[in-house]
Order: structure tokens, then C-alpha cells, then sequence
């Protein structure tokens, strides 16, 4: 027996030691004096681009260093993933990224090299955003009624536009086409700018924005808010109805997520270490005041598997791409 006892000794002595350099890197993240370089897949000014900025604010408190974020546009988001997907797993590149980067890509486009499921290291969700749908003021339709009986009585009459083809509004316009049977033509634009600008200048009827990216125009009165995208309304826009209040649209449930990614490969201890950075950063006042200001429901509890929430999402959205006929 006291053979043994020494040998189960001499096990925990080299698990003990095992385990050091995991907690060390722990204690030695983030390398002092060395920048977090936090990516982000569009230019300055986007939904995406504002809640990293927030966030890189508040993490960069919480961990005690610098977290400069940099932009890098190209394929939908699909440059940047890439670039973070082959990144040293050493915690100091991470990415903010939406559902569009992180999950669609892949379902519509073959050149997109990365696995959303696979080829990342989530760190958290951070926020969540419903999408709005718009009209001019001259189109004279003011709520989810009259736009589903002006498109139904008027079949290819009317057109939206959104950001682009593959993007969560462009699903978003196919699955509404969808469940009502409306024929509505489909125009897409390079970005969010164009299509405002198109709007604004009564060039085409409808439109599709992320909340945050259509709210100005909304509370300026320069276009009208039909709905948003959730299952039940925002607490920061309850005067906005729900899309699926309306029995053409019932059960209608899509919306865009920011999450906190790193590259594949992060060791267990950093990871925890970002994930308890976040989780303060989310808490902090300040952060909500400015996410909400914008649009975005902060998130308050992490999934309690993240690989299933993002399994569930990928499928999600495999159907809203069959159903918008988009092939790879």
C-alpha cells in the first residue's frame, strides 16, 4: 500500500506540473506591452464595426492593455474570418463578427475557406440586433397590414433593396416573400450607404436595414418603420411592431448577432480568461448605455453550449438560403 500511495503522489506531482504552463499563460495574458489586434470584416461606420469599438473599450479595461481594432473589408466579412481563422491562437488577434461572416458565408459562397463551426474559438455573444423593414414616406404605407396587401394587390409593382446578395437582409426579404406569396422584387446594393441613398432619393419603395444602421433615418422621419424581425418587439424600439404580428408573417424570427471569436486552437486557460473579460465588459453600464443607444439588446447569458447555438443558427439560416435560391 505505501508503494502505491507514492506512486499516486508521484502522478499528482507530474499533473501539477502538467498543468503550469497552462495556468501561466493565463497569468502572462495578455503580453505586457503588446496590443490585442481586434479584426473586423467591414469599413468604419457599420453595425458590426460600432459594437466592436464599444466593446474593444471595455474589454481593453478589463484585461489592462490596448485593443486596437482594425478593419479589413472584402466577400462579406470572408476576408477578415479568413485571416483570423489562420491566426497564432495566442489570444492577441480576435474578432468581432455577425452571423453574416460567421455562419451565411459558407452556405453561398465556395471560395469562403473557413468553417464557422469549426475553425474559431467562441468566446461569447456580446449583442443582438433585430432587422427593420422600411418604406419611403411617399410610398404612403404605414404599418405591416398595408404593405403586405399593397405588395399582394400590386404583384411585382414594388421592389426592396438590401446590402447585398447572402446577406441576413436579403434572407430576411426572401423568407417575408415567402411566408406572405408576395411578388417583390429583390435589388441589391453594395452596402447599406447606396441603399439609403436610394431610399432617401424615393428610388426604390422598401428596404432592409440592421436596426442600429436604420434608426436614424426612422426617428428623423425621412422613412417609415413597418416592422422589425423578432418574435416580439424590441425594448429599445416597442414602438416598432413585429414583423410576425401579422398572420401572413406568424412565427417570423431572425436577427443579427455580434460574437466574440478567437482563432482555433486558443488554450483553455486564456480562453476563460477572455470569456470572464467579456462577461464584466457586458456588465459594465457604460457598454449597455452605448450598445442600446444603437439599437442592440445586450446579451445577459451566454448559451449554455455554444457549439449547439451555433449548429442550431447554421441551420437556420441552410434554410433561408434554399428558400432565396442563392447557389453556392
Amino acid at each position: 500500500m505505501p508503494s502505491l500511495r507514492i506512486a499516486f503522489k508521484a502522478l499528482g506531482a507530474v499533473c501539477a506540473l502538467a498543468l503550469l504552463p497552462m495556468g501561466a499563460a493565463a497569468e502572462s495574458y495578455p503580453i505586457a506591452g503588446r496590443p490585442i489586434t481586434l479584426v473586423v470584416g467591414y469599413p468604419p461606420g457599420g453595425s458590426t464595426d460600432l459594437t466592436a469599438r464599444i466593446v474593444a473599450d471595455e474589454l481593453g479595461s478589463m484585461l489592462k492593455t490596448t485593443i486596437v481594432v482594425e478593419n479589413q473589408g472584402g466577400a462579406g466579412g470572408a476576408v477578415a474570418a479568413q485571416r483570423v481563422a489562420r491566426a497564432a491562437p495566442d489570444g492577441h488577434t480576435l474578432m468581432v463578427g455577425a452571423n453574416n461572416e460567421l455562419i451565411i458565408n459558407q452556405h453561398i459562397n465556395r471560395e469562403v475557406k473557413y468553417d464557422g463551426l469549426k475553425d474559431f474559438t467562441p468566446i461569447g455573444l456580446v449583442a443582438s440586433q433585430p432587422l427593420v423593414l422600411v418604406a419611403t414616406a411617399k410610398s404612403g404605407v404605414r404599418n405591416v397590414q398595408e404593405f403586405v396587401e399593397t405588395v399582394q394587390r400590386n404583384p411585382g409593382r414594388f421592389s426592396y433593396g438590401s446590402s447585398g446578395i447572402g446577406t441576413s437582409l436579403h434572407l430576411l426579404g426572401e423568407l417575408m416573400k415567402d411566408k406572405a406569396k408576395l411578388d417583390l422584387v429583390h435589388v441589391p446594393y453594395r452596402g447599406v450607404a447606396p441603399l439609403t441613398n436610394d431610399l432617401l432619393g424615393d428610388n426604390i419603395e422598401y428596404g432592409v436595414f440592421v436596426l442600429s444602421s436604420g434608426l436614424p433615418h426612422i426617428r428623423s422621419g425621412k422613412v417609415v418603420a413597418i416592422g422589425i424581425s423578432e418574435a416580439k418587439r424590441s425594448a429599445i424600439t416597442p414602438e416598432i411592431p413585429a414583423l410576425g404580428e401579422h398572420p401572413a408573417l406568424k412565427g417570423l424570427d431572425v436577427n443579427t448577432w455580434f460574437m466574440l471569436v478567437a482563432p482555433p486552437g486558443l488554450s483553455q486557460p486564456v480562453a476563460e480568461r477572455l470569456r470572464r473579460a467579456l462577461d464584466e465588459a457586458l456588465r459594465s453600464p457604460k457598454l449597455r448605455q452605448k450598445l442600446e443607444a444603437a439599437g442592440s439588446a445586450v446579451t445577459t447569458t451566454q448559451p449554455p453550449d455554444m457549439a449547439a447555438f451555433m449548429s442550431t443558427e447554421s441551420a437556420k439560416f441552410r434554410r433561408m438560403v434554399d428558400i432565396a435560391r442563392i447557389k453556392p
